[in-house]
């Protein structure tokens, strides 16, 4: 930058209509308070919040590819509450809308940058050039800049990971081959809000149809998912079903349909365990009524629902919902081995002619009756 901006001062090469920066008023911004005009106030509010969200995810993107790269965790809370900070020191200086800049943490790593004293460094000389050195910069190409830019970005630039990317996660690789090409051939706002879009979008699709697992026993009695391995064997007259996404309005009737679906395949299962800890973690009315309607399906065909884990919160949440977990209700355990052990206490009951005993939920008591604590 210094030797091209001499060339076009000692050579008057501007006379060859190269672009330069240009004049620069020196001086340091003056701080007044911003003023608001309250009537085209909510026609800024979606533009407000378009702009928060690019440039929240803008700075994220450059904060975690270089995270990445040089090997430290960063807090997203306390970016986004330093971003808020920055801007609102910028509307009180005549400034406008500031994110995290890509091209100065790239020149800045390039130049071997690695701590927070960067940035403040970076602003005294920002500071002297503003007041004292604003003369020469009317010198330096445009040009000289993008090749700065071009150059530190480089870095960024790990084609191999992105290859190695397509052959782990398909849906992740699609995802940065789309952003990197939108951003390319529509611009960087642009490329990035799509980006957005669709991360969001596979994350619904992810929790919308999430993966699903039927778990069984291995020879050590460990439970684990049944899959080709052969490793566990499914339980006879039990089905252990486990939804790989917390439970809502949107997902619940697809899992409905799908464990009556697993079970309609299956013959002779008198027990239905879910295991509740990954699917259900907050209360959800529509969620609760599946639940509800669930047990009355499975009732009507001889099979006993048990929903094994956050057995306090679950009986809450039926409390609340109005779910019966009495005598002939949804039947709750604690986590999955107890809901196996009390099917077998139950079977037994049954054998004995005790089944009415244990057929609700178990007390202690309950359960030392039987032998089985």
């Amino acid at each position: 930058m210094i030797m091209t901006a001499f060339a076009v001062w000692f050579f008057n090469l501007g006379t060859f209509e190269i672009k330069t920066v240009g004049v620069i008023q020196s001086g340091l911004p003056v701080f007044q308070t911003p003023t608001f005009d309250f009537g085209i106030t909510r026609e800024l509010v979606m533009p407000a919040l378009n702009l928060a969200m690019v440039s929240f995810v803008s700075m994220m993107l450059t904060a975690r590819s270089f995270a990445a790269k040089n090997g430290y965790d960063i807090d997203a809370d306390k970016e986004f509450m330093a971003l808020g900070l920055a801007n609102i020191a910028s509307a009180f200086s005549q400034g406008f809308a500031v994110s995290g800049a890509d091209s100065r943490t790239a020149v800045n790593d390039a130049n071997g940058g690695k701590t927070q004293l960067v940035s403040i460094i970076a602003a005294v000389l920002i500071t002297l050039v503003a007041l004292f050195l604003t003369a020469p910069l009317q010198y330096i190409p445009s040009a000289a800049l993008g090749i700065v830019l071009v150059i530190a970005s480089l870095s960024l630039i790990d084609l191999k990971a992105l290859w190695q990317l397509q052959k782990r996660d398909n849906s992740a690789f699609f995802l940065a081959l789309t952003t990197l090409l939108a951003v390319l051939f529509i611009g960087v706002i642009p490329g990035i809000t799509l980006a957005v879009l669709l991360g969001l979008f596979q994350f619904l699709r992810v929790v919308m149809r999430p993966t699903e697992q039927v778990l069984g026993i291995d020879n050590k009695g460990i439970m684990r998912s049944i899959d080709s391995s052969d490793k566990a064997q499914a339980i006879h007259g039990v089905f252990i079903y486990r939804f790989n996404s917390p439970l809502t309005y949107f997902n619940a009737l697809y899992f409905k349909r799908q464990l009556l679906g697993k079970v309609a395949g299956e013959e002779g299962i008198e027990c239905l365990i879910i295991d509740a800890v990954p699917c259900f973690t907050h209360l959800d009315l529509s969620v609760m009524a599946m639940l509800a309607d669930l047990h009355m399906v499975l009732k009507q065909t001889g099979i006993r629902l048990v929903v094994a884990g956050r057995k306090r919160q679950m009986i809450k949440w039926c409390e609340l919902a109005g779910v019966s977990t009495t005598d002939g209700g949804v039947l709750i355990r604690s986590d999955l081995y107890l809901a196996l052990k009390m099917n077998q206490v139950y079977k037994q009951a049954l054998a004995e002619g005790l089944a009415p005993l244990v057929h609700k939920q178990p007390s202690n008591e309950d359960i030392l009756i039987h032998g089985h604590l």
